[in-house]
């Protein structure tokens, strides 16, 4: 039971030791993990799709399928921002939003050194 203990406090312990150095440290995550790989292009601006299936499924039914990458600063793990596509589509014809899908999170990989 002590053992057990004793092992619990030493992982919190650890875990403790990794958020602040993280945190506290300019540089530590990159170092140890990894960069981020760079952002997308044309980030933040709405860019029609004709090329994926589903761009091409959207202009068959007389629709527009236009995508964007967003990229919001305040959420994702201790607010260190997240990426999020979202896609629209509009009508070919009169130029309004006839539906949107849900968000979707786009995870960007680390690149080790």
């Amino acid at each position: 039971m002590v053992v057990g203990l004793l092992v619990l406090v030493a992982v919190l312990a650890v875990a403790l030791y990794l958020l602040v150095i993280f945190r506290a440290v300019p540089g530590a995550v990159e170092e140890r993990l990894g960069e981020l790989e760079e952002l997308p292009q044309g980030l933040g601006k709405w860019h029609p799709d004709e090329t994926s299936p589903e761009g091409q499924a959207a202009n068959e039914s007389g629709e527009r399928r236009e995508v964007r990458y967003w990229y919001d600063e305040a959420a994702g793990l201790f607010g260190r921002g997240k990426i999020v596509k979202q896609v629209r589509y509009r009508d070919a014809e009169t130029n309004e939003i006839v539906r949107v899908d849900p968000d979707a999170r786009v995870t960007r990989k680390r690149i080790k050194p």
